[in-house]
């Protein structure tokens, strides 16, 4: 069963005095049928740089299911990440881009053109991601990385999937910031 998110708000009463604006299960969580045992909650998300501080925000993770943060925005999400099990290995190119579909990205996936694994995918962002709970291997194009409660990756806009090869859930924070590729590398990027 997936854990619910408790998230505390603050912000200001009329006077600039800080007080709890809420404080409660983060409403925003998604599952999918097509990976049972998944779920993401968005926590909170910006939709600009400078983010815009007001005394009490209106919610900001309402509307259609996003995998990336506004442009030159923020987003905040814990996701729970079932075992891999026989899942991924009978997942083909067309479930993969399924799959990125319902995560509001089906332009990130690119297992059709890596074949590495089935949920690799790259985003124009940087992605801080810290393991809360259990274990995840980073899958990248030609290494893995094995990551455990308490280790931080900073995804640099990489192709790369996270694969859960224990038999236990794992719970990990993602912070994903937007950004831009310096055309070096987007140039290198599309010439893959």
């Amino acid at each position: 069963m997936n854990k619910p998110v408790r998230r505390v708000v603050t912000g200001h009463d009329q006077h600039g005095k800080a007080i709890v604006v809420s404080d409660g299960p983060a409403p925003f969580i998604h599952f999918t049928q097509l990976r049972p045992g998944y779920s993401a909650t968005d926590v909170w998300r910006t939709g600009e740089t400078p983010a815009h501080i007001e005394c009490a925000a209106p919610e900001p993770t309402l509307g259609p299911r996003r995998q990336l943060p506004a442009k030159n925005g923020t987003v905040i999400r814990i996701s729970e990440i079932p075992p891999d099990g026989d899942r991924m290995g009978s997942m083909d190119a067309a479930a993969s881009k399924k799959m990125f579909e319902f995560l509001g990205n089906s332009a990130a996936s690119t297992f059709a053109s890596s074949g590495v694994h089935p949920l690799m995918h790259r985003t124009e962002t940087i992605d801080y991601a810290i393991i809360l709970e259990g274990e995840l291997t980073l899958i990248l194009d030609d290494s893995e990385v094995l990551l455990k409660a308490g280790d931080v990756t900073v995804q640099c806009g990489t192709n790369h999937a996270w694969s859960n090869r224990s038999d236990k859930p794992c719970r990990i924070a993602f912070i994903l910031v937007d950004g831009t590729f310096e055309p070096g590398l987007r140039q290198a990027l599309a010439a893959r």
